[in-house]
């Protein structure tokens, strides 16, 4: 691969966007008000699955956010959101007193309904769970700030993971994406593999190009590395800034030739990004995604990976690099902070 050249994504040309036959409306909303997937939405990449236990990703989603089980009794309560969109903390707070509480499921707020459960076991490993499941996050691991607000982010500890292996909408067999999560630079390690994206619907790996998740995981000394999962290769595998307690990450695959990977300080700044480069030789071109979506996992469920995750999307068709700096400032914009 030719030496990568670090441009500022202001100065780049994005990709063509692609819109599916079945896109769903895109409604309006007040400026003040714009969230990520009205931002892609109105770029004519849909989000078809959007996850966050900290704030709605669309600006009219009235939904719960996600589920916590509570380990006293076994019941279950969905936390919902405040007027202005954030998590309300206080109401998992409250359920979860004197007890402990673990995150069972995370809604999906686009209209595919691609919730994300605790995931099955798969080829590489079966989890400490029932059935061979892998464990579920500690709901209250993970306490940050957003606009303000107490909310709490997913803390994944190695042998802890989801997925959804039946989705809606979901890139496959080529089909162009993007991808992007907010994470964080000071927890992770080198273990495989902490992942948010495309994967595989069996659970195992079944080879190159059957992958196509954004990735942030570390060596040893761990400086955080960012790319694209493919399967059995992340690419281009390249180090962002260390010590960053929030990181974004993004992906861009057209899943015929190019892909475009970009990265920043979720707090501040915009986005450095790789450029267009070329899907990698073997087995990659064109890709063969399978639809699955996973999260902290790698796509066989190999979950020696720890990191953090407090929102991400996956979209129909290619973003533009102008798009990608918008989702950006408007991540920049929640203030994420340390409580």
């Amino acid at each position: 691969m030719p030496p990568i050249r670090l441009t500022l994504l202001m100065g780049l040309l994005g990709f063509v966007a692609y819109l599916p036959a079945q896109s769903p409306a895109v409604k309006s909303v007040p400026a003040s008000n714009i969230r990520p997937c009205d931002i892609y939405g109105r770029a004519h990449t849909p989000c078809v699955a959007a996850f966050s236990t900290t704030r709605v990703l669309f600006a009219t989603f009235t939904g719960p956010l996600y589920q916590v089980t509570r380990q006293s009794d076994k019941t279950s309560k969905n936390i919902g959101v405040l007027s202005d969109g954030y998590a309300n903390a206080a109401t998992q707070d409250s359920f979860c007193d004197k007890t402990t509480c673990t995150i069972t499921r995370i809604y999906d707020q686009s209209p595919r309904h691609n919730d994300l459960a605790v995931a099955p076991p798969g080829g590489a490993a079966h989890g400490r769970g029932p059935g061979g499941d892998d464990l579920p996050a500690i709901a209250n691991a993970l306490p940050v700030t957003a606009h303000g607000h107490k909310v709490y982010g997913i803390y994944i500890s190695a042998g802890m993971g989801y997925r959804n292996n039946k989705t809606s909408g979901i890139a496959v067999n080529g089909q162009p994406e993007g991808v992007y999560m907010v994470t964080s630079g000071i927890h992770a390690n080198g273990g495989c593999c902490f992942d948010f994206g495309n994967a595989e619907t069996n659970s195992r790996d079944n080879g190159n190009g059957h992958m196509d998740a954004i990735s942030l995981m570390c060596g040893n000394p761990c400086n955080p590395h960012v790319g694209l999962d493919m399967e059995n290769g992340i690419y281009p595998d390249l180090p962002v800034t260390t010590g960053l307690p929030f990181v974004t990450a993004l992906g861009a695959n057209d899943g015929q030739k190019k892909y475009q990977v970009y990265w920043g300080n979720a707090q501040l700044g915009g986005l450095a990004t790789t450029g267009l480069l070329p899907l990698p030789a073997k087995g990659y071109t064109p890709m063969r995604q399978e639809g699955a979506i996973l999260l902290g996992i790698g796509g066989d469920n190999s979950y020696a990976s720890i990191g953090s995750f407090f929102e991400g999307v996956m979209t129909a068709g290619v973003p533009s690099s102008a798009t990608m700096n918008a989702v950006q400032a408007n991540v920049v914009s929640v203030g994420y902070a340390a409580p």
